[in-house]
């Protein structure tokens, strides 16, 4: 399987820079509105819109490096907003309930598509919006940025080159920080459903979801028929309804397991990463810093350092010269299908009192909610490839499996 459609989405259009329309600019946002500046000098794009239910003030936009005659048309409606500008791209970049629609909205105009992972709450979500990407003839890429780490490559190559051996598994452990107010940062945040609509914002599913989808696109290049079973242990130590420390384990058809053990509440905050187990070796794979150790019988260590593709760019390259897409919906299905086992599983256990203990160190100084001992276990679990029950962790329960 590529992981290009069979069809690219070659745009025809006049030549020049690609109108794109960002739908969510501040939050993460910002990260999207710097980029596309950045395109926007080399002549790759022109940013035609912004779509937010406040439009951006005059300061956020200068702050941004958008000045004068380059300020972009805003609105809260988005359909009038593609229909305006003549957008060729939306940047959708919106709280996790709202993708499919305004997916669904852009590809009915025949804008092409780069989505903020995850793309969708519940498998059917996805499937929708697939559908109807398809359906359409536009191009879609999810914006699960490590896809485009030119190390996965490197570390495929590796792989098939029998570098470590045959691969007895893949472990991925993510220790983050996040205090009280990143909970209370949206109405969304940290929520598994608003009302009857489903949200699924915990762990595994967002903030660490990078650590997910990347293990598995190592595993069997995500996709989803490609699962046999998942486990799943979701906790969480903060007041709220989703899990902040969990672990999962995904066995493929192949019998390969991939074990993710993540949190919000650690000690000191890492950097996430992915090993891959073999034989006679491994390869670590720090996704955020394109960083790769090889380490195996035989030989000393080695590091590399990677460059990386921008997704959105890749998308522009795909439209115009049928550039493969490096991170299409077909290739998330593996990670929806986790998304759906977390979205269907009991709710998360509330730790117990003595399990964690509130400290005032984390950026800001805000008060955030610490478990003891997490670092050291989420760490175990990418090593032993082993669930927090099963590595004595005294507050987890009996995981639930899950058959995709």
């Amino acid at each position: 399987m590529t992981r290009d459609m069979a069809t690219p989405a070659q745009d025809m259009t006049a030549p020049g820079p690609v109108p794109v329309v960002l739908a969510g600019a501040r939050g993460h946002g910002r990260w999207h509105l710097a980029n596309l500046r950045r395109l926007q000098d080399r002549g790759r794009v022109r940013l035609a819109g912004v779509c937010e239910l406040e439009p951006l003030t005059a300061g956020e936009l200068a702050g941004a490096g958008f000045h004068d005659e380059e300020l972009p048309a805003q609105s809260d409606d988005f359909g009038a907003l593609l229909d305006s500008t003549g957008a060729r791209i939306a940047v959708i970049c919106t709280p996790i309930q709202t993708h499919t629609g305004l997916a669904l909205t852009a590809a009915a105009r025949g804008v092409h598509l780069l989505l903020e992972k995850p793309p969708a709450a519940t498998w059917a979500d996805h499937a929708r919006m697939t559908a109807g990407v398809e359906g359409a003839g536009v191009a879609c890429q999810v914006g699960f940025q490590s896809f485009g780490s030119h190390a996965l490559p490197a570390i495929r190559d590796l792989v098939r080159t029998g570098a470590i051996g045959n691969v007895t598994g893949i472990g991925a452990a993510g220790a983050w920080v996040r205090d009280d107010a990143y909970f209370r940062r949206a109405p969304w945040a940290g929520r598994r459903r608003l009302g009857s609509t489903d949200v699924v914002d915990g762990v595994l599913t967002n903030p660490l979801a990078h650590a997910v989808a990347t293990a598995l696109d190592l595993a069997c290049r995500g996709r989803a028929e490609d699962l046999r079973s998942i486990e799943t242990e979701l906790f969480r130590a903060h007041h709220i309804e989703a899990d902040d420390t969990s672990s999962v384990r995904i066995t493929t058809t192949g019998g390969l397991p991939v074990t993710v053990a993540v949190t919000l509440c650690a000690e000191q905050a890492g950097e996430p990463y992915v090993i891959v187990h073999g034989e006679r070796g491994r390869i670590t794979f720090w996704y955020k810093q394109d960083r790769v150790l090889v380490q195996r019988a035989g030989h000393g260590p080695e590091e590399t350092v990677h460059g990386r593709t921008d997704l959105l760019e890749n998308l522009v390259d795909h439209l115009e010269r049928g550039t493969p897409l490096l991170a299409p919906p077909a290739c998330t299905g593996a990670f929806m299908r986790v998304v759906e086992a977390v979205r269907t599983a009991p709710e998360p256990a509330p730790l117990p009192a003595g399990a964690w203990e509130t400290r005032y160190d984390g950026p800001g100084c805000g008060a955030r909610r610490v478990v003891p001992g997490i670092d050291a276990l989420v760490a175990s679990g990418a090593e032993s490839l082993a669930l927090f029950s099963e590595l004595g962790a005294p507050w987890a329960r009996v995981s639930e499996a899950a058959t995709p």
